[in-house]
């Protein structure tokens, strides 16, 4: 079932009232000439207007993957509604992972924007509170949201296994794609400084692309060392109540644990480790994760 914007009032009271659960529901807006998706699933006996999770995904996939419908089942079991987005990534109506295949024309901060729209249409459709919560590279976006905005609306932020700088630094370049990040950098850098930013570079790395094609402005706005692709540069400036879920065995986002402890304060600030756990909390992992999430959900 597909819920369009333009229809939001009328769904509003349908999703306001109903005190029983309800099946999962796609949601659509239109957002920069482009149609985003979601998928709205309330928790049983519970309202929007009782307050929602609102969850990204990380970098090139989507919100369908095992391991995001698995963590947003779990919230839903445990009384909490969630609204799971898909982020455009450049791209009308986007379901499946990214295809390496197409130009990347999306930028880092695209996604901080696309979450705050989501944000909106939630206020818009009665919700009371929400937090947000982000996995991978969709916890720097997320970060980067709520770093940049203070809605009164978001009560608190759940970063899971948050991207770091290093993840798009020269080192990390060089180990994933086997060729030096100096150089394409300065070449995208001067095209992007000289208002042709959206000059495409052709077979490059981006992300989880080993060979792909890219505009200037895309890959200066995820390899240019920006301090908004780096979650702990972001966290001293979160003003909600933050959670940060480390992976213990990640693979992907390593170092995290030693990047949060000195920021973490125990109180507006929390970081927890999920031993043994991989980058994706595959298996039990996700469950363990589910519950601190929980226990700092109840606690604020």
């Amino acid at each position: 079932m597909k819920i369009n914007l333009l229809v939001s009032y009328a769904c509003a009271v349908v999703i306001g009232t109903s005190p029983l659960a309800a099946e999962a529901q796609e949601v659509t807006l239109r957002h920069k000439r482009l149609m985003l998706n979601a998928e709205l699933e309330l928790a049983a006996g519970k309202k929007l207007a009782d307050g929602a999770i609102l969850i990204t995904h990380g970098g090139l996939v989507h919100r369908a993957t095992e391991s995001m419908a698995y963590l947003q089942r779990l919230l839903n079991d445990k009384g909490y509604s969630t609204l799971a987005i898909n982020l455009s990534l450049g791209l009308d109506n986007r379901h499946d992972i990214y295809d390496c295949q197409v130009a990347h024309r999306h930028r880092n901060a695209d996604a901080a924007d696309e979450i705050g729209v989501w944000v909106d249409w939630l206020k818009a459709q009665g919700a009371q509170r929400v937090t947000l919560l982000g996995h991978s590279r969709g916890g720097a976006q997320t970060a980067l949201y709520a770093a940049e905005h203070n809605d009164a609306l978001v009560r608190a932020v759940v970063l899971l296994a948050p991207a770091i700088r290093e993840n798009t630094d020269a080192v990390g370049y060089q180990q994933r794609y086997n060729k030096p990040l100096a150089p394409l950098l300065a070449k995208a850098q001067h095209l992007v400084d000289t208002g042709k930013g959206d000059t495409v570079l052709e077979h490059i790395g981006l992300l989880n692309c080993p060979d792909t094609s890219a505009t200037a402005d895309s890959f200066v706005s995820y390899y240019g060392q920006n301090a908004r692709v780096d979650t702990p540069s972001l966290l001293p400036k979160l003003r909600k109540s933050t959670l940060v879920v480390v992976a213990g065995a990640d693979e992907v986002v390593v170092g995290l644990d030693k990047k949060v402890v000195p920021l973490a304060d125990g109180t507006h600030l929390r970081m927890t480790v999920i031993e043994g756990s991989d980058h994706t909390f595959r298996d039990l992992y996700a469950d363990d994760a589910v519950e601190a999430i929980v226990a700092f959900l109840r606690g604020i």
